[in-house]
């Protein structure tokens, strides 16, 4: 007797992804204008889209994460004697090359730039290949109804009630397994605890020592706004990194990447935080809404290029956190001196450099990272231009105080040269701290969590508000 076949769905079944989307991220990474030109062109072809979309990207099959429910219920079908063979709505190439790495069935059925197969489509092809109740079907999506109709055995990935029980209803065998994706992921992708970054645009208004309401509310509701803003980019930079993400030790667990959270819902989530970015910042005031496009416009080039050319990814790294200042100084209206802006950019060229020691440390080869222009033989280099990032920022801070601002703004000169010494120490245990490999992937969010770190900043803070006199104004002393 001859066992029913076992039909896989791929995308939300099989694999804990989309291949249409993954395609159209992976061909946005090396060619955005011929990608988008082709997705504005297919909208309603929607085999044509995925073909061309195919041959665009450069996307990993062999890395997409798979359902092990699926994977192990297949694997059995496959000992007991069921053909396991794949469909899907994907491109056909795709589909094929899925099925071999996995060890299934060379027959698949899929889309072919011709014919889109979802649905009642799939449906159609599958009875004509084995009949009505000639086959098992494992699906996730509304449009599997079609297909789950036509097979004997259902299996539903997720949950959805009512196309179980009418199912069943109507005799089938239904097994559900667990599916979907949870906000905790979407939040995790959004990665909030970046938001620290933000406080930055404080800056302008605690320089100027305007410490009044209507300074601090306008720079809260910018900081609500950069949030969005970067959020938004975090999204859109883990979408094209998804097949570095998943070479790497740590980010393969980062919600795309793993699987956790569809492609889908990210796009989505793009919109609806670009949105909230904009639409704050537009509440503000026309400067401010100018530096956010500039900083979004940035950081999706970032993104897209230019984190992969050497040197320019650290200058530009160092540009978006000195951007932020500038946003602050707009959303307040308040004047912010050049020697700030030339103090930050130095200093966060020396983070950057930072962020990529790190890495080379704790690389396991002298290969380039995936996605970066960097290996392990560079890292004297970086060590180099973090020394002189570090130098950069000191004598800035040093020039500064024989101006006429910092002399009316700090009566005690002498004070601002001391907290040069906690400033140049903490600059100093950052780099030597990546050098070893002793810090988390992201320098800013390992100084948040550094106790020394924290220490040496809160006591240059103290000396720069003792040489402003503002504790002997607030408190008599």
């Amino acid at each position: 007797m001859t066992l029913k076949p076992l039909i896989l769905d791929v995308d939300g079944t099989f694999l804990r992804t989309d291949m249409l989307f993954e395609t159209f991220w992976s061909a946005m990474g090396g060619a955005p204008i011929d990608t988008l030109r082709v997705a504005a062109g297919n909208l309603s072809d929607r085999a044509r889209l995925k073909a061309e979309l195919a041959a665009l990207a450069d996307c990993r099959v062999d890395l997409m994460p798979v359902d092990e429910n699926v994977r192990d219920m297949a694997q059995q079908a496959a000992e007991q004697g069921h053909e396991v063979i794949l469909a899907s709505a994907s491109d056909e190439r795709l589909v094929t090359e899925l099925a071999a790495h996995h060890g299934l069935s060379g027959r698949v059925f899929a889309s072919d730039g011709v014919n889109n197969l979802k649905g009642e489509a799939k449906a159609d092809a599958l009875v004509e290949a084995f009949g009505e109740r000639g086959f098992h079907y494992a699906g996730n999506d509304a449009s599997d109804v079609a297909v789950w109709t036509k097979a004997d055995d259902v299996i539903m990935v997720g949950d959805q009630p009512a196309a179980r029980a009418a199912l069943e209803d109507e005799g089938h065998a239904v097994t559900q397994l667990p599916g979907g994706w949870s906000w905790a992921s979407l939040i995790k992708a959004m990665r909030p605890h970046q938001y620290v970054k933000n406080v930055l645009l404080l800056l302008p208004v605690i320089a100027a020592h305007n410490f009044g309401l209507s300074a601090f509310l306008p720079v809260l509701l910018a900081i609500v706004s950069f949030s969005a803003a970067a959020s938004c980019i975090y999204l859109v930079n883990d979408l094209l990194d998804i097949d570095a993400d998943r070479l790497h030790p740590t980010k393969r667990k980062r919600p795309f990447a793993s699987g956790a959270l569809p492609v889908k819902t990210g796009m989505f989530a793009v919109l609806g935080l670009a949105a909230v970015a904009l639409g704050v910042a537009a509440l503000l005031n026309a400067a401010f809404l100018g530096v956010v496009v500039l900083y979004m416009i940035l950081s999706l080039a970032y993104s897209l290029k230019l984190k992969r050319m050497r040197w320019v990814d650290i200058a530009t790294l160092a540009a978006l956190y000195t951007i932020r200042v500038v946003a602050g100084a707009a959303a307040a209206q308040v004047y912010v001196t050049g020697y700030m802006l030339v103090f930050i950019f130095p200093v966060f060229v020396t983070l950057g450099c930072v962020k990529r020691l790190t890495e080379l440390t704790l690389a396991t080869s002298d290969d380039r990272l995936p996605g970066r222009g960097y290996g392990r033989p560079d890292r004297s280099d970086l060590l180099n231009v973090a020394g002189l990032g570090m130098f950069g920022a000191l004598m800035v801070f040093f020039l500064y105080t024989f101006t006429e601002q910092a002399r009316s703004l700090y009566p005690t000169q002498w004070l601002l040269w001391v907290a040069m010494l906690p400033i140049g120490g903490w600059l100093f245990r950052m780099v030597s701290l990546g050098y070893k490999g002793k810090q988390d992937y992201d320098p800013i969010v390992f100084a948040m969590r550094d106790r020394h770190g924290i220490s040496l900043i809160l006591f240059a803070l103290t000396l720069m508000f003792y040489a402003a006199g503002l504790f002997q104004n607030a408190f008599g002393f």
